[in-house]
């Protein structure tokens, strides 16, 4: 059984420092870390070897945007722990204005492990979220969904091997991923880069959702400089109590929306 579940935000962006930035990947909207990113995801990978064994994290699941794969990398090689990638983890974009395509959508395991050799492909992603985007209610629920499959799944497939497991994922999400874990849709929390949250599961709860206490929440002491670059959902613009839309990636305006939500098939041994 997971008895905890450590949430951590991705290092800082190499977009936010220069203009002149490629995408590695070649996907829309995927910088890297800036050098200071890299620092960060450094200093997370020596907080988690500062920790006793039977407190580290042996398995990552991270979003399979490439700045949460290079936070991810320097844990993986610093504890031997597989990465797996969960495209539930994903950044959260605001619903499409109409006829301006859809938001991107990252590669499978397999071809982010040629840029990640610490994947381990044998997790088939379980939730893929909407290519149209989603609103502030739509993110909670996809997190909901994510969160119940997937502890049940690391259970049911990996039995007593995975007590504490980290989630690498990206501001919105990671406040989400607290909030369900709590219960409660309005905690007020805002994620800097690299922060750490640490949820321990209930005795006795029977569910997922709302069966964990946070022992942390976006914790910064591990870092040198502390946490930076901090978000929350009261950053977000509203337009007549609605988020306001965002714009597709050019040249996706003919795409369609597969695959979205839960993935009816599941991780194999």
């Amino acid at each position: 059984m997971i008895e905890t579940i450590y949430i951590a935000r991705h290092g800082f962006r190499l977009n936010w420092v220069t203009t002149n930035w490629k995408s590695v990947t070649g996907l829309p909207r995927d910088p890297p870390l800036a050098a200071y990113g890299e620092t960060q995801a450094q200093e997370l990978a020596a907080y988690f070897s500062s920790l006793p064994a039977e407190k580290r994290p042996t398995a990552i699941f991270s979003s399979p945007y490439y700045r949460c794969l290079q936070t991810s990398k320097p844990t993986s090689q610093s504890l031997d722990v597989p990465i797996y990638v969960e495209h539930g983890l994903s950044e959260w974009y605001s619903p499409v204005a109409a006829g301006t395509g859809l938001h991107p959508r990252p590669s499978s395991a397999s071809t982010l492990k040629t840029h990640f050799p610490e994947i381990d492909p044998s997790w088939s992603s379980i939730w893929y979220p909407s290519r149209r985007g989603e609103d502030v209610d739509e993110i909670h629920d996809r997190v909901d969904g994510l969160l119940k499959l997937l502890v049940s799944e690391v259970e049911e497939r990996f039995q007593n091997k995975h007590t504490h497991i980290l989630l690498v994922s990206h501001a919105a999400t990671c406040i989400a991923l607290t909030r369900e874990l709590i219960g409660d849709r309005e905690l007020a929390l805002r994620i800097g880069c690299c922060s750490l949250t640490e949820m321990v599961r209930k005795e006795g709860a029977g569910g997922v959702l709302g069966g964990w206490e946070a022992k942390s929440l976006a914790d910064g002491s591990h870092l040198r400089e502390g946490a930076s670059r901090d978000w929350g959902f009261e950053d977000i613009q509203i337009t007549n109590g609605k988020v306001i839309d965002d714009v597709g990636v050019p040249g996706t305006e003919s795409e369609t929306d597969d695959n979205s939500g839960p993935q009816p098939q599941r991780s194999s041994l």
